[in-house]
């Protein structure tokens, strides 16, 4: 009797082994496969695929879009920057709530975003860029990086400002 239960006790260890043996086989000799996720792309509303034309050139549906805005119908303003940066503004005299801007040959549409202190603040979320206007001139930061693209940057009309108060005053000579 002591002779069975020794034998049952080595089948059983050699059973367990061997599952144990087979089960690591399985978990290494099947490759793990990984599903891939096919996102489908939004499906277009009618009226812009019917009528692309018609568009908008700030219109709010495309908020933060990557693609480029129609420049129909809007008023440019060239900027020139410190270091030798440029960039071209566009506005839309009748969307004061959008504006596009030329960066690094690319246009991209921002949008503006109110502040308390009157400074024109136009951002575009996706892509990262922020634009600030004062009077006196402009800023534009990346604010994915935390970094300003450029500064100093002044149109035509803040150059010519900038000249005459830099000017030095002429002083009227006394009359005698």
């Amino acid at each position: 009797m002591k002779k069975q239960l020794t034998a049952i006790a080595l089948l059983g260890a050699l059973f367990a082994a061997a599952g144990l043996s087979a089960a690591q086989a399985q978990t290494t000799s099947t490759p793990t496969t990984k599903k891939h996720v096919v996102k489908k792309a939004p499906a277009k509303k009618a009226a812009d695929a019917a009528a692309p034309a018609a568009k908008m050139p700030f219109s709010s549906e495309a908020e933060d879009d990557d693609s480029e805005p129609e420049l129909g119908g809007t008023l440019s303003a060239d900027f020139n920057c410190e270091l030798g940066n440029k960039l071209t503004i566009w506005k839309n005299s009748a969307d004061d709530k959008h504006i596009a801007i030329r960066w690094n040959k690319r246009i991209h549409r921002l949008t503006r975003v109110d502040t308390t202190t009157g400074a024109n603040r136009f951002e575009n979320r996706k892509v990262g860029l922020v634009w600030i206007g004062i009077p006196a001139k402009g800023l534009l930061l990346d604010s994915k990086k935390g970094q300003q693209l450029a500064n100093e940057c002044k149109n035509a009309e803040q150059q010519q400002a900038d000249a005459a108060a830099s000017a030095p005053a002429v002083a009227a000579a006394p009359k005698n």
